[in-house]
């Protein structure tokens, strides 16, 4: 006879049960400890990932198998801290993508999966729409218990969760829960990720930008575009992939090396993890890697994601002996204009403040970065003395910036 899901997770998972609201509901939650025991989850996880591709399962997977299970994460001592939220008939109807870090300073860490080197963004507590309650109520009882509970596996310190959207509100929710219940909670303002919410017609978006900026890519599409010097290529197909991330690759680290960089592509785990999740996601529908010839030869190349109608410029690269063309601007021409004919509603340069963004139009949506420390007296004192510590970093920080040497 084929068990259900909660007769599995019941057998190898301590569980809290949550009675929330007023009626007599039961809210499960168990911590997964591997992947393997989540992989039946991952349609119910794509679902819940309410199509942002940083939550999706190939995203973090992927990530737990070239961060979490390498030996940078052996030796790091990190765990696998996924929590599962089931409803009363044993379906998923939230999860909370973390792993665990001990930590000398701060002690067992949470922290999203997709953070660090990948650095994800929009990321979030994943939660079926109108339960919101129901979830963060049920998370919030569970980690109050799992933080002082034994055995080790199931305590924590402090969550660190960076790369949320300021208007998330189920993180918020859920901060909102964990402060009721005696935990102590800390927002500060993130890097922004800015964003262009696209019009219809190419020519709409060429009217909002500035006259200078507007005749630039015109004289870019009469004297490149329309001469038939340039060519355009995408990966649409998995045998496609391996050139295209080639180029990719080649040209971001030649573009690096010449500002005296390294790059991310070299990092062998980065490498690999985007060599494992390019496949997946292109399947999915959500990747949108390309490259531009000029004279046949390769000068840039984008890797964008995409999902319910937003493109997320992630990476990138551009030959350093082309510059005098501006081979960024023809991409990032060829690749806002791309979407805008697909019907795309907006154009996300994710995070970081590069003047460029607000050049072609970008306005910055804000993030947050919450810590939440564990109630109990410990994780408050390592917490004071963090805080201590980042407040006397922006002190110095905002003084040197002012401060002129007397002779």
């Amino acid at each position: 006879m084929c068990r259900t899901l909660t007769e599995i997770c019941r057998d190898t998972h301590p569980w809290s049960f949550c009675h929330v609201g007023s009626g007599p509901i039961a809210v499960q939650v168990f911590c997964a400890r591997t992947f393997e025991e989540l992989t039946p989850l991952a349609g119910h996880w794509n679902r819940l990932a309410r199509g942002v591709p940083f939550r999706s399962w190939a995203w973090m997977s992927g990530w737990w198998r070239h961060y979490g299970l390498s030996s940078w994460g052996r030796r790091r001592k990190l765990s696998l801290f996924t929590l599962v939220v089931l409803d009363e008939a044993g379906l998923p109807i939230g999860i909370v993508p973390w792993y665990c870090r001990p930590t000398a300073s701060q002690g067992r860490v949470l922290r999203f999966l997709g953070a660090d080197e990948v650095c994800g963004d929009y990321l979030s507590v994943l939660c079926q729409p109108g339960r919101k309650e129901a979830v963060t109520g049920a998370l919030a009882d569970w980690l109050t218990d799992a933080s002082g509970r034994s055995p080790q596996s199931s305590r924590w310190d402090l969550l660190e969760l960076t790369g949320v959207d300021a208007e998330d509100a189920v993180v918020g929710h859920l901060a909102a829960q964990l402060s009721a219940r005696g935990h102590v909670v800390h927002r500060r303002p993130g890097s922004g990720c800015w964003r262009i919410e696209l019009p219809a017609a190419w020519e709409d978006y060429l009217a909002i930008l500035s006259k200078s900026h507007r005749k630039q890519l015109r004289r870019m599409e009469r004297n490149l575009l329309r001469t038939g010097r340039v060519a355009v290529h995408f990966a649409e197909h998995l045998s496609e992939l391996d050139q295209a991330a080639a180029i990719l690759v080649d040209l971001h680290r030649r573009r690096r090396q010449s500002l005296g960089q390294s790059g991310s592509f070299a990092s062998a785990s980065y490498l690999a993890f985007h060599r494992q999740v390019m496949p997946e996601l292109l399947t999915a529908g959500q990747l949108q890697l390309s490259w531009i010839s000029l004279d046949e030869k390769p000068v840039a190349a984008e890797y964008h994601l995409a999902s319910s109608g937003v493109v997320y410029a992630y990476q990138s690269g551009v030959d350093p002996e082309a510059l005098p063309l501006s081979p960024g601007r023809l991409s990032h021409l060829v690749a806002i204009r791309r979407a805008i004919e697909q019907g795309y509603r907006a154009f996300d340069f994710l995070r970081g403040d590069e003047p460029y963004k607000a050049h072609w139009r970008g306005r910055p949506r804000a993030t947050v970065e919450v810590r939440v420390a564990a109630a109990r007296p410990a994780a408050w004192l390592r917490h004071g003395i963090w805080l201590a510590g980042s407040s006397v970093k922006q002190w110095l920080k905002s003084g040197l910036v002012g401060l002129r040497v007397e002779s």
